[in-house]
């Protein structure tokens, strides 16, 4: 696709953003994952952006390309090191290096402001990547604080939904038996260096594994009766804020109730498979967009209502080389084109901190690489963990929210 029609298409969304967004929001993140061989340029990806109101932007590498062209617009930026690389950043000399050519290199033009190191590790019942995680992590601050960079960019992991043991009801939330003594000294990690707590959090995976008993009203946000944690009175009116409340609660009863945590992941697949239920553009349309709308009244959860919620929706584009079934590649907000993959529903005209021009993308054409550009196997491996997350949710965590959504029926 060349240069005039990408940046036509750019400019009709940073136009007509009022009709296709017209709730004003304050504050979106978005997962910016490049497994495919037909994106957009960096430089064409800025606009895109932009058009959504998008002020944080996640990584699942550190690729020069994208870090250079959002420098001096703002967004503030999430780098991942990919699971790959944990056995070499244990060596703090190598995690050094990494530090001054991945991030130190594009401060302060390039607003990084925190390193993920692996991806969802805990649940891929790997022994090596397990133990390897938290030195790779203290490799990785250490050379931070080493170069004066540890007061801006904190270090943390992305782990997803399957970490917790219980979930139902959400107060009695716990992390699993198995994981405690690797989760306690990471979270003690978070606790002394300040760093947010991260999880990949999917109700989508609640319908698709029980869409009768499920409810669809109930997971997209939509107006629906809600459900009551019986515990704590507090009434849900949506599967992801009793999710996140259920992790609070784990981090609550292992003494860590200030812990900031991050959805570092979250999102609803506009088309999949026969056995994909729920995979259409109407869900995910309601889905990220009734997301986004109660982002923007900066209101946290129900456990946690004066919280901000820190999200990213997963993701910026549909990726069509990522393995997995059909959904895997179509969580998109936009087409390779630049063009909607449907109508989102918000608007960024008022977006606090947001710029309405569009930097770095005059005069740049848009390229088509002939293969995924990211560095980061750990972002491949997201779909081969999508069957043991998906397993573990429908017998165990998500099970308590059917119950739990029964008890006002």
């Amino acid at each position: 696709m060349g240069f005039p029609r990408f940046f036509c298409y750019a400019s009709i969304i940073l136009s007509i953003s009022a009709y296709l967004f017209p709730v004003m929001v304050n504050s979106i993140g978005i997962n910016y994952g490049q497994i495919a061989n037909n994106l957009p340029s960096p430089e064409g990806v800025v606009p895109l952006v932009k058009s959504i109101g998008a002020t944080k932007v996640k990584l699942y590498d550190a690729d020069p390309r994208v870090l250079s062209a959002f420098a001096n617009t703002g967004v503030e930026f999430i780098v991942g090191l990919g699971n790959e690389y944990l056995d070499k950043m244990r060596d703090p000399a190598k995690a050094q290096a990494w530090v001054k050519q991945n991030v130190q290199v594009h401060l302060p033009a390039t607003k990084i402001t925190c390193i993920f190191v692996g991806n969802e590790v805990l649940t891929f019942n790997d022994t090596t990547l397990s133990d390897n995680l938290l030195p790779a992590m203290q490799s990785v601050h250490t050379a931070l604080v080493n170069l004066g960079l540890d007061k801006q960019v904190t270090v943390t992991t992305a782990h997803s939904l399957a970490i917790l043991e219980t979930s139902y009801p959400p107060s009695a939330g716990a992390f699993r038996e198995d994981l405690m003594d690797c989760l306690s000294e990471t979270l003690s990690f978070h606790q002394k260096t300040g760093s947010p707590f991260l999880i990949n959090a999917y109700p989508y995976f609640a319908y698709k594994g029980n869409p009768k008993q499920v409810s669809l009203d109930f997971v997209l946000f939509q107006p629906n009766q809600g459900v009551i944690d019986l515990a704590t009175n507090l009434h849900y009116d949506n599967m992801l804020y009793a999710q996140i409340d259920a992790v609070y609660s784990a981090l609550a009863s292992l003494g860590y109730k200030k812990l900031g945590v991050h959805i570092s992941e979250t999102g609803w697949p506009s088309k999949g498979d026969e056995d994909e239920a729920g995979a259409t553009p109407d869900n995910a349309k309601k889905y990220n967009g009734n997301l986004i709308k109660l982002m923007s009244k900066k209101t946290g959860t129900p456990m946690r209502p004066n919280s901000d919620l820190n999200i990213y929706v997963f993701a910026l584009f549909n990726e069509n080389m990522k393995p997995g079934p059909t959904s895997e590649r179509n969580y998109g907000l936009f087409k390779p084109d630049g063009t909607p993959a449907y109508p989102l529903g918000i608007s960024t005209n008022d977006v606090v901190g947001s710029n309405t021009t569009a930097g770095g993308s005059s005069g740049n054409a848009v390229t088509q690489p002939s293969s995924p550009t990211s560095s980061s196997t750990g972002y491949l491996s997201i779909s081969s963990a999508t069957q043991e997350r998906y397993h573990f949710i429908g017998h165990v965590l998500l099970l308590a929210s059917f119950l739990l959504i029964k008890t006002l029926v």
